[in-house]
């Protein structure tokens, strides 16, 4: 059986992009695939510095985090925008990921998205993200950008038909990559 994890780059007990990225992780197939829904909050880390890294080592939490992506066959990840970048939560456990694992992405296969409120649905973050994370062994196999959500998003479903239909589309293409992969190790 594949494993996935999924997570938000958020750390709001209320994030829309956690519930994005569980919403999208519960479209793959389960007969397949097992599903770990991951929470930054269970990954408290200081603020990273180089002093401090010098100081302290690597934070356990940032190698614990890094051996989640490490054993995992797929990476679900829906990025919260904050300011048109990344949440600081994010970055900060990104930053000192970085530190331990040039390629912390691990070559997995990636479903990269973003949500919003607004209309642009993340797409600031989106293309940072896009630009940044292969130089980090990302593999986006598809990327996907949720705007409006509270008007899209109701009772735990995408009401919109559109961008429902686009989700599954995206979250298909990535299956597909994970059995790929899977299948040519």
């Amino acid at each position: 059986m594949r494993k996935v994890i999924a997570f938000a780059g958020s750390n709001s007990s209320t994030s829309i992009n956690k519930r994005l990225a569980t919403y999208a992780a519960s479209l793959l197939d389960k007969n397949e695939i097992e599903i770990e829904i991951l929470d930054l909050n269970d990954y408290d880390l200081p603020m990273f510095g180089v002093d401090l890294e010098k100081k302290i080592g690597s934070p356990d939490n940032a190698g614990k985090f890094l051996e989640k992506i490490r054993t995992s066959d797929g990476v679900i990840v829906s990025l919260a925008e904050h300011n048109g970048a990344y949440s600081a939560v994010f970055k900060n456990l990104y930053d000192w990921m970085s530190r331990i694992e040039k390629n912390l992405w691990y070559d997995k296969p990636m479903l990269l998205m973003a949500a919003s409120t607004g209309g642009r649905g993340g797409a600031s973050v989106l293309e940072i993200a896009e630009g940044k994370f292969p130089r980090m062994g990302a593999k986006i196999v598809a990327s996907y950008s949720f705007p409006s959500f509270n008007d899209n998003f109701k009772d735990g479903t995408i009401i919109n038909n559109e961008l429902e239909k686009k989700l599954r589309e995206r979250v298909s293409e990535f299956e597909n990559a994970i059995v790929n992969e899977y299948s040519s190790q």
